[in-house]
């Protein structure tokens, strides 16, 4: 199968859901997150402010945010994305794709990112990550060496093998909402 085919058939599956069983997965793997230790023991993590169709991770943004880690957020600039620190959320603003952005002080010791949690249209029980195509995660994760970088998806997203290429940053886990968690 091909990328392309496979991100159609996450787009439809996504079509199927309901925003409130959306909700649903997005609270619960954020509950998953929360309790993980490695969460707990990191200061700088690199977020992302959620597309309408990926999974919202608000609840993991405002909890590190309110408890004093240094939370970072991408913003897109020409064909890469840049990190910055975030302030509040009275500090975003669109932007490319309609995404909320930071607008804070750019953030550049790549190092220091302890854990990055990373939206994708799909990913694969080896850790593998498909994007949306653009290549922005693509050329942001290899900067991040030392970060324990974590998948973030809906159940149906959560795939036995998808397509990688050797370009391709496997994540070291992938956190999931099941089935069996849907509350709706």
């Amino acid at each position: 199968m091909t990328k392309q085919i496979l991100r159609a058939q996450i787009r439809a599956a996504k079509r199927q859901h309901s925003s409130t069983q959306l909700a649903a997965f997005s609270k619960n793997l954020c509950n998953k997150i929360l309790n993980m230790p490695i969460y707990q023991s990191a200061h700088t993590l690199l977020l992302y402010s959620p597309l309408t169709d990926e999974a919202d991770v608000s609840p993991i943004i405002n909890d590190a945010y309110g408890n004093g880690k240094t939370v970072l957020l991408p913003k897109v600039v020409g064909d890469d994305l840049e990190l910055h620190i975030y302030k509040g959320v009275d500090t975003l603003e669109r932007g490319a794709f309609g995404i909320l952005e930071p607008r804070g002080e750019v953030f550049l010791d790549y190092d220091q990112v302890e854990v990055a949690i990373v939206p994708g249209m799909a990913f694969d029980k080896a850790g593998h990550r498909l994007g949306r195509g653009k290549g922005f995660y693509d050329r942001l994760l290899p900067r991040l060496t030392q970060a324990h970088k974590i998948g973030v998806c809906f159940p149906f997203q959560y795939l036995d093998e998808i397509p990688c290429e050797e370009h391709d940053v496997v994540m070291d886990e992938v956190i999931s909402s099941s089935i069996n968690d849907e509350i709706c």
